[in-house]
């Protein structure tokens, strides 16, 4: 018993270790809660309540960038929950990178929140790197209370991707774009060899950084709340 005691704390010691997020990640944390927040309490200009519930997964990626490249392009680091039966799961951070969508000219700023809507659009979210448009279908999602005016188009795609600038929500299509795990964000939060896929499905074994609180406030769940098993 002795050594099973003993075990038990170096792990916990360990899991407290991995939870030292760098500023940025901290940043992603709580300007994604503020984000949540923003359009959940907007419900005429924001993600139809039928499509909110409906969600697997719910993606915010704040203050997407453009690259000083020759070649236009945008990137952005997020974070990303997913629902577990009535509670939601430890953030997985995630990256995005695009050439230019010509969407948002002249913002100084754009904000990006994705639906995923099934099974199958979040294993495909959860592999190494995803095409959006060809490894999982996206549509721009539609905007207000109802989704009744929703295109074929929008209620059959895997996700849904919506963009803020200057405080008002639209549909984005970011076919093109390139999804991927932060992998050294993730290892700093939860461990070296924990894998997105392990935030997702096995998220009672694992700690949440006390940093994800406002983010996950914002999505209805405390930190530190136990979440059901699958």
């Amino acid at each position: 018993m002795k050594w099973v005691l003993t075990f038990s704390i170096i792990c916990l010691t360990a899991a407290s270790a991995y939870a030292e997020l760098s500023k940025d990640e901290v940043k992603r944390l709580r300007e994604g809660g503020a984000i949540l927040t923003e359009l959940r309490e907007s419900p005429d200009k924001g993600i139809p309540e039928d499509l909110w519930t409906r969600a697997e997964c719910v993606l915010v990626i704040p203050s997407v960038k453009k690259a000083a490249f020759i070649v236009g392009g945008e990137y952005g680091s997020g974070v990303m929950s997913c629902r577990n039966k009535t509670s939601w799961t430890n953030p997985v951070f995630m990256q995005l990178a695009k050439g230019s969508w010509g969407l948002q000219i002249g913002a100084q700023q754009t904000d990006l929140v994705l639906l995923v809507m099934n099974r199958r659009g979040l294993d495909k979210l959860l592999e190494d790197k995803v095409s959006l448009g060809a490894d999982a279908s996206i549509a721009g999602g539609p905007v207000g209370r109802s989704a009744s005016a929703a295109t074929d188009a929008q209620l059959h795609a895997q996700i849904l991707s919506y963009s803020r600038s200057s405080g008002l929500f639209a549909g984005i299509d970011l076919s093109g774009g390139v999804l991927r795990p932060d992998k050294e964000a993730d290892a700093r939060a939860y461990g070296p060899n924990v894998s997105a896929r392990d935030v997702v499905f096995r998220t009672r074994r694992l700690r949440s950084p006390a940093a994800a609180a406002p983010f996950l406030r914002a999505l209805g769940r405390e930190v530190g709340q136990p979440t059901p098993a699958n």
